[in-house]
Formats: C-alpha cells, structure tokens, sequence
C-alpha cells in the first residue's frame, strides 16, 4: 500500500510540475522575422499574434504577393520557436517521463 501512496504522490507532483509549465507558456512570447526584418511579429504563448511590424520601404519597394509571403516567413519562424519552448517546458516538468511516447505536449 505504501508503493500505491507513493506513487500517487509522485503523480500530483507530475501534474503540478505540469501546470506551472504550461503557466510559464502562457505568460511566454516568441517573435521572429523575415525579409532581414522587412517583417516581424511576436506570438503569445497560446499562438495567438500580439504584434506586427511592417517596415515602411516594404510597402514602396513590394507587391502585395511578397508581403503575404514576409508574413507567412515570419510567422512559421514563430510558430516553430513557440513549438520548441512548449517542448522544453513539458520536458523539464516531466522529468524522466518525458521519453515514454505520446506524453502530452510533446511533439515526436
């Protein structure tokens, strides 16, 4: 019985390690750019776009075509970096549990 309370403590202990992870990806944001910063933005932790820039030589120097495609450049720059720090943070908060495949949040 010990072995039963043992484990799930450790449990409750998973799962709170897992709750502040994803806090601290809430609270978190990522940016990237494209076209040598023509365009760049910044994603919230949840994926949501919190910010847009758009040089001012872009709209004189580009059609709308190439804008749409900084944009697009920019954003799955973001995306990826967004992907790769929930990644860490569920790594960390999983510990050793981390390798056994389909732990939630992690991408294979």
């Amino acid at each position: 019985m010990k072995d039963i309370g043992a484990m799930m403590k450790q449990a409750g202990q998973l799962q709170q390690k897992l709750k502040q992870a994803q806090e601290r990806l809430a609270a978190s944001s990522v940016s990237a750019e494209a076209g040598s910063g023509l365009v760049s933005l910044s994603l919230s932790g949840s994926g949501d776009l919190t910010g847009l820039s758009i040089a001012p030589s872009v709209f004189a120097d580009a059609d709308a075509e190439t804008l749409q495609d900084l944009i697009l450049a920019a954003h799955r720059t973001a995306k990826a970096r967004l992907d790769a720090l929930q990644a860490e943070l569920m790594r960390d908060a999983a510990g050793p549990l981390a390798n056994m495949p389909g732990f939630p949040g992690l991408k294979p």
